[in-house]
């Protein structure tokens, strides 16, 4: 199962090196961790986790103020991105265009993607969710080999609220049937409800916010998902 940690506007470069030595002294080699780290606390180590990054601009360098290119990324061996996340799409007006635009650059990087899709509240209620998620996979190659797709529900990312596992077992049955990609799922995932969202059959792991923003935090939901067994 994969864990994925979105520390997202958290962290300095040294909270985030003593948060490394917590998840490198207690990870094993069967662990498959990702962590999605701020640009400016970005090391060059070995780990035991991948390191990722939350955003970059579909450019190798150039003239784009305030943006990361691949040759920023290619310093620290970052070769796993974000793209399509909701904060990404909803607070700072991402559009399908732009997405689209770094899918296409990542791909033709060989770069792993997780694309994030999720639907907000008004959607769900009206029952227009599948709909929904079937236009955002439209904008990319959904059988790019390096492909993670992450089902986020907007209305459960940071609420405290998360889907039941009936509505995420049904969702994430429904993206099978238009990707044979791994599936994850987000949305206030946390130790308290991990088990459950791992005994789903088509997911393959999460993409963790809040509760991952805690190294122990995230070691004792990565423990507590093997109560599944």
């Amino acid at each position: 199962m994969k864990f994925l940690a979105n520390l997202k506007c958290n962290h300095t470069r040294a909270s985030f090196a003593e948060y490394a030595k917590i998840l490198d002294a207690n990870l094993s080699a069967n662990d498959d961790v990702s962590v999605f780290a701020p640009f400016t606390a970005f090391d060059a180590k070995e780990h035991k986790f991948k390191l990722g990054a939350q955003n970059f601009y579909p450019c190798v360098s150039g003239a784009f103020t305030g943006e990361i290119g691949k040759a920023q990324l290619d310093e620290f061996g970052v070769s796993s991105v974000l793209i399509g996340h909701s904060e990404r799409r909803e607070i700072l007006g991402e559009s399908e265009r732009l997405l689209r635009a770094k899918f296409d650059f990542a791909a033709k990087n060989g770069w792993q993607i997780i694309y994030c899709v999720g639907e907000n509240l008004s959607v769900n209620e009206v029952g227009g969710t599948k709909e929904f998620l079937r236009t955002q996979l439209g904008n990319i190659d959904t059988g790019y080999a390096n492909l993670i797709v992450a089902y986020e529900p907007i209305w459960a990312i940071g609420t405290g609220k998360s889907a039941s596992a009936e509505q995420i077992a049904e969702i994430l049955g429904f993206l099978r049937t238009l990707t044979a990609v791994p599936l994850l799922y987000g949305g206030s995932v946390n130790a308290a409800n991990i088990a459950e969202i791992a005994r789903i059959r088509e997911c393959g792991g999460v993409l963790v916010g809040t509760a991952s923003w805690d190294a122990t935090n995230f070691l004792n939901l990565i423990a507590s998902s093997r109560e599944r067994i």
